[in-house]
């Protein structure tokens, strides 16, 4: 069994939790008031400070206030990531079955 001591600063890793762009949205908004400090908005939302942090420069981005990828150049460049790794694999695939067929017709 674990002591107060040992398990005092082992804290378990958060899920990773999705958040609507809606939300993310408010919360910068909430940030940009200045009302409350990032840690505090953070804290009141059950956020990390870093998550939040990371909201802001993505909100300042864009709008155009800061250099960057906007979020659908990002989106873009995920999807073509993903076409392109769909197309690698396609060109393996038919590069064996050519081999294959060109051992056959031997």
């Amino acid at each position: 069994m674990m002591s107060i001591m040992e398990s005092m600063g082992k804290k378990k890793p958060r899920p990773r939790r999705a958040f609507a762009p809606e939300f993310k949205a408010e919360i910068v908004e909430l940030c940009r008031r200045g009302d409350r400090s990032v840690g505090q908005v953070a804290k009141d939302f059950d956020l990390t400070e870093t998550a939040v942090r990371d909201w802001i420069r993505q909100g300042e981005v864009d709008a155009g206030e800061r250099d960057g990828l906007t979020s659908d150049e990002r989106e873009e460049l995920a999807r073509l990531r993903r076409e392109n790794r769909r197309l690698r694999e396609d060109v393996d695939i038919l590069r064996r079955a050519t081999a294959f067929f060109a051992k056959e017709t031997r």
